[in-house]
């Protein structure tokens, strides 16, 4: 059993959902304390040829908070601006006619609660790349809560029966692959390759959501773009 742990984040960039895609199991790590300024309710895309943020409005944001405790603003004013941000952007992008309405059913949610929220933009997502991974939310599992960083990890593999964790590469430096290997768990990185794809024929803009990614490749295009990546 291969397991994925991550914060839920908005759209994510394509390296975010390698990770999702190549485990059996994708905990939701809901009960963490929110990061302002952070990947959590917003991304980047692509604006005039120049990376853009792009965020959902969340209510009485803080980092004293819980992510399960906060909540998505519903105004239909912000929906519909950032559903005409995406469409100036992407309206000759190839396949914006498929991906469009995904987005415009993410964004018109009816869920509340911001993981959930975003719980919902990866079920669509993976409904349209057949994407099969399954997904647990970290608050609904019975864990020491008292435990913290890897330890508290660990916990979590050692209820879900994983005998493989995968994490970011960036997280290299924060996890003991002995530690790991103790608890009979194969501590695994997930490293990017180089992935490069044409966008409107401006300078290339590397590392924006998973939106610029799928307005520009079809649907078999983005499956092998997921597979581009070394564990280190």
């Amino acid at each position: 059993m291969k397991i994925g742990i991550m914060q839920p984040y908005f759209f994510p960039y394509i390296g975010y959902w390698q990770l999702m895609n190549a485990v059996d199991k994708y905990v939701i790590y809901d009960d963490v304390n929110y990061i302002n300024r952070g990947w959590i309710n917003r991304n980047r895309i692509l604006v005039n040829g120049k990376p853009h943020y792009f965020n959902i409005s969340i209510l009485k944001a803080s980092q004293n908070k819980k992510i399960n405790q906060i909540e998505i603003n519903k105004s239909k004013r912000l929906q519909e601006k950032n559903l005409r941000m995406i469409e100036y952007s992407y309206a000759k992008a190839p396949y914006f006619k498929e991906i469009y309405p995904l987005i415009k059913k993410v964004l018109q949610s009816e869920e509340v609660i911001l993981p959930k929220y975003i719980h919902n933009s990866f079920l669509v997502f993976c409904d349209y790349l057949n994407i099969e991974t399954d997904f647990v939310y970290s608050s609904e599992l019975k864990k020491d809560n008292s435990k913290k960083g890897q330890e508290k990890i660990i916990s979590i593999c050692e209820l879900l029966n994983a005998n493989e964790y995968y994490n970011p590469i960036g997280g290299q430096q924060l996890y003991s692959a002995e530690l790991f290997q103790s608890k009979n768990i194969s501590l695994k990185f997930l490293k990017p390759n180089s992935i490069i794809y044409k966008q409107f024929g401006e300078d290339f803009q590397d590392n924006l959501s998973i939106i610029d990614v799928m307005m520009f490749n079809s649907r078999e295009e983005v499956l092998n773009l997921l597979k581009q990546y070394t564990l280190v």
